[in-house]
C-alpha cells in the first residue's frame, strides 16, 4: 500500500521551520524542526486510523532533512513524500 503525505510550510525563519503534514488538507499534524540544533518537535499529531504518527513522523522527518541538506535550507511551501 502506498502512502502520500502533503507537507505545508506554516512557518520559517533563520531559527526554524514548522510544517503542517498528512494525507489530505482536512486531516493534519504539525512538525517543528530546530534549524540549529536539528532537533524535531511534533506539535500535534495526525491520530489516522490506518497508518501510524510515528510513520508519520518519521517520513515527514526524513523529507526535511533532505530538503536541509539538498536545497541548502531553502524550504519550500509545499512538497510532500510518497511511500
Amino acid at each position: 500500500m502506498a502512502a502520500y503525505v502533503k507537507m505545508i510550510k506554516k512557518f520559517d525563519d533563520d531559527e526554524k521551520v514548522i510544517y503542517q503534514f498528512g494525507p489530505d488538507e482536512k486531516k493534519m499534524g504539525e512538525i517543528q524542526f530546530n534549524k540549529e540544533n536539528k532537533e524535531f518537535h511534533i506539535l500535534k499529531q495526525i491520530n489516522d486510523l490506518h497508518i501510524s504518527n510515528e510513520a508519520y513522523e518519521k517520513w515527514v522527518s526524513e523529507q526535511i532533512i533532505k530538503i536541509m541538506y539538498r536545497e541548502e535550507g531553502k524550504f519550500p511551501n509545499v512538497t510532500s513524500v510518497e511511500k
